[in-house]
């Protein structure tokens, strides 16, 4: 069956034939939760510089493309050089440089640890708390065609209104199906002033290219308004949807003004067998932080681009950079752009909690972070000094708070995660005297 999703910011409208319906840390990354995980997806980029945007949408559209067209409100006319397609690679290198991770350590000897370094043993072995912190009628008189392109595979329409209603009727009578509700959120844009760029795959152009993949628009304009119009996206939703946004810029970490910035639980420990199941763990921990702050924008990375600690992906070079909009990058300057500070922020949206675009700000805040997780693995040799007794101690009251953890994060049964992991081994309690001289 095919699937139909909201680009986040649009609304996809199908043509007629369309059927209804942290701080550095020494560690091994080892599994990454990027936006491919989620059904109903959507990703945009936004790289912004004082007033100048560049905004790059992914269009997660699974279908005929002769049934795909997108209508995005825009603060001004395109010219038809603000207008780029864009590359889908690069896209997913910037999901997977920020995607939350997962991070492995393994446990020292106990023994050997109580020879060496006896006086550090209980930090190295302590635990973190977890942070669960063009045609007729009277609307072509109210609809202008301000300019329109052929640009890769798109056919694109900058339109003016002087109606939602007339709007609504003349994208009905040029082909492209209206839904239920439609004309009230077009209307909030037209009191905004705003222009909407409507575009749909010009079949001849894309068969000549031999694409078979719809690829990123990205556009390029200067405009006071930072912000992301996602209502547009909620009309034809057939429920909550995944937005998953990356920004560029200068200073530092992006938020949201009008909606609540979470951070996504971090730096919590979690069992063992979570790293061969790293994407369902991820998906039902967003989903338990989704239904208990509903009406929130969640930080999964805010970093500089000039290096991360892991890198769940090597950082995106400047042509990279430059080709999603982060123009200042300069190539020339060889590895890492010192200057691009990059903020993932994902949501999940609906109309019920999110009756607003969502309006951002750039911060000067350049402090770090990352959404990661980690395993410890224990120490599976043998051993039989004092140390080890109290190490074996310390690891079933590690593992218990792992699983409580794990349940709380993702609402798991906690004897269903108990049940997964292995038990510990126990060794006799020593004497007094061998704890005094024979750790």
């Amino acid at each position: 069956m095919r699937r139909w999703s909201s680009l986040c910011l649009v609304i996809l409208l199908a043509l007629p034939l369309a059927p209804r319906g942290a701080l550095a840390f020494c560690g091994f990354f080892v599994a990454k939760g990027d936006a491919k995980l989620f059904n109903q997806s959507s990703q945009v980029v936004i790289a912004r510089d004082g007033d100048r945007t560049v905004m790059t949408m992914v269009n997660d559209y699974r279908g005929d493309p002769k049934e795909f067209a997108i209508v995005v409100p825009v603060p001004t006319v395109l010219e038809k050089d603000q207008i780029h397609i864009g590359d889908q690679a690069i896209v997913e290198h910037l999901d997977a440089y920020s995607a939350p991770r997962l991070v492995e350590y393994s446990d020292p000897d106990p023994c050997a640890v109580a020879e060496d370094m006896v006086a550090t043993q209980g930090a190295m072995l302590s635990m973190q708390s977890p942070s669960l912190h063009m045609r007729g009628s009277r609307a072509g008189e109210l609809v202008k065609i301000e300019a329109q392109y052929t640009v890769g595979e798109y056919d694109i329409l900058i339109l003016s209104a002087k109606d939602s209603n007339g709007l609504a009727t003349w994208l009905t009578q040029n082909g492209y199906r209206m839904p239920p509700g439609a004309p009230a959120v077009l209307k909030s844009y037209l009191a905004q002033k705003m222009y909407f760029f409507v575009a749909k795959v010009n079949l001849k152009e894309q068969s000549k290219l031999g694409f078979t993949h719809l690829r990123p628009i990205a556009v390029a304009y200067e405009s006071p308004k930072f912000m992301l119009p996602v209502r547009l996206g909620t009309v034809n939703a057939s429920g909550p949807q995944e937005l998953f946004v990356y920004c560029l810029t200068r200073k530092g970490r992006v938020e949201p003004v009008n909606y609540r910035t979470v951070r996504l639980p971090s730096d919590a420990e979690v069992p063992e067998f979570v790293k061969d199941d790293f994407s369902k763990f991820y998906r039902a921990m967003f989903d338990q932080q989704a239904k208990a702050q509903p009406a929130s924008v969640f930080l999964e990375y805010a970093w500089n681009m000039a290096w991360c600690d892991p890198c769940a992906s090597s950082p995106l070079d400047p042509n990279e950079l430059r080709e999603l909009g982060a123009y200042w990058a300069n190539p020339s300057a060889g590895g890492g752009a010192q200057m691009v500070f990059v903020t993932r922020l994902h949501t999940r949206y609906d109309a019920q909690h999110f009756p607003a675009d969502i309006v951002f700000q750039e911060t000067e805040d350049q402090s770090n972070f990352q959404g990661r997780f980690v395993i410890r693995h224990p120490w599976k040799g043998d051993g039989t000094c004092t140390a080890m007794t109290d190490y074996l101690r310390q690891l079933r009251d590690r593992q218990k708070k792992q699983a409580q953890t794990l349940a709380d994060l993702t609402g798991w049964s906690l004897a269903s995660i108990t049940s997964r992991m292995p038990e510990v081994a126990t060794l006799p309690e020593p004497t007094w005297w061998q704890r005094m001289w024979h750790r």
